[in-house]
């Protein structure tokens, strides 16, 4: 069995050497052999030591998990959005390179590593010209959404066409917290807040912008892939029913909840077991979220689970297979 980690996290460094250079927010600064990453006008900041940028180290950690026959899809993380905080050309412009050295390590590791695209959204046009590169020219797998766009929300009614193309070319948008929408809210612990309910609350509230403003209505065929085994949703989803009445929306929430791939990137079996039951066993997608979490752990924690050995070979292999097309 090819197994396919679907939550891998590496970084080309020139995209960080890049933003080094820059003055203003969003920035890096350089740290040892990583860096510091500042965002949200200075009041956040990531810690980015080497291993995001050692796929070697990547591959080995996984090969040790699942075997050397481990596939990864490379997604940009917490990243996601921080192009739209730049001025628009200059963001455009890092986009296209940013996917440029994904697309490069896809080449250098065909059939090992698939990459995911970046599209700046403050312009609509631009982020058409980046998406269509990015998937046709580059032959990236999937789009990386942010919870917003600027000072926009992600349902904003110009980026219809945005959706409408990224349904034509069959590729999951990736929904991932950002710690951009929340994060003054959820300060202080250590960031124990943020890390534990701000992040899932980010790509939740995203997945329901997604649902309640008719865009997966309007599109059925869009592929939607949220990060952590649905964030809040599955556990609320009778309440959301109960409460959410969206006028013009023909169906409950839920069943558009239902439409998602979920990863299980989730370190409890009791989680893993209420997406499978929520979502059902062909929407689960194995994920390590590498570096953050232990390959390791990630994989106990689908054999604590108790997965038939039908489920599991989808979970770890065929339903990543078929949602990122990975030929």
């Amino acid at each position: 069995m090819r197994v396919v980690d679907s939550h891998f996290h590496w970084f080309p460094r020139s995209h960080f050497e890049t933003m080094a250079n820059r003055s203003g927010q969003p920035r890096t600064e350089r740290v040892g052999d990583g860096y510091k990453y500042y965002f949200n006008n200075g009041n956040n900041f990531i810690p980015l030591p080497a291993v995001w940028f050692d796929l070697d180290a990547g591959f080995a950690v996984a090969d040790s998990a699942t075997g050397p026959d481990t596939v990864v899809v490379c997604t940009t993380g917490v990243l996601a959005g921080l192009l739209d905080q730049m001025p628009m050309r200059e963001a455009v412009d890092e986009a296209f390179a940013y996917n440029e050295e994904i697309a490069k390590a896809q080449r250098t590791h065909q059939g090992r590593f698939f990459g995911t695209a970046a599209v700046p959204l403050q312009d609509t046009a631009q982020a058409l010209a980046v998406l269509d590169h990015a998937i046709g020219d580059l032959d990236l797998r999937g789009v990386n959404l942010p919870a917003m766009t600027g000072e926009e929300q992600i349902d904003v009614e110009r980026l219809e066409p945005f959706y409408t193309r990224v349904a034509e070319l069959g590729v999951p948008l990736i929904i991932h917290p950002t710690d951009i929408a929340f994060g003054e809210v959820l300060t202080g612990y250590a960031d124990g807040l943020q890390r534990s309910i701000g992040r899932l609350l980010d790509s939740s509230v995203t997945v329901l912008r997604l649902v309640f403003s008719g865009i997966m209505e309007r599109h059925p065929g869009l592929k939607i892939v949220q990060t952590h085994a649905g964030g809040l949703l599955p556990y609320q989803a009778g309440r959301i029913d109960k409460n959410a009445r969206i006028e013009g929306l023909p169906r409950p929430p839920s069943e558009y909840l239902k439409r998602i791939f979920v990863d299980t990137v989730a370190p409890q079996e009791l989680t893993i077991r209420t997406a499978v039951d929520f979502y059902g066993p062909d929407k689960i997608l194995y994920g390590t979220d590498h570096p953050c979490w232990s390959p390791h752990a990630a994989r106990d924690v689908i054999v604590e689970a108790g997965l038939s050995e039908e489920d599991r070979t989808r979970v770890m292999s065929t339903n990543a297979e078929a949602a990122f097309d990975l030929t």
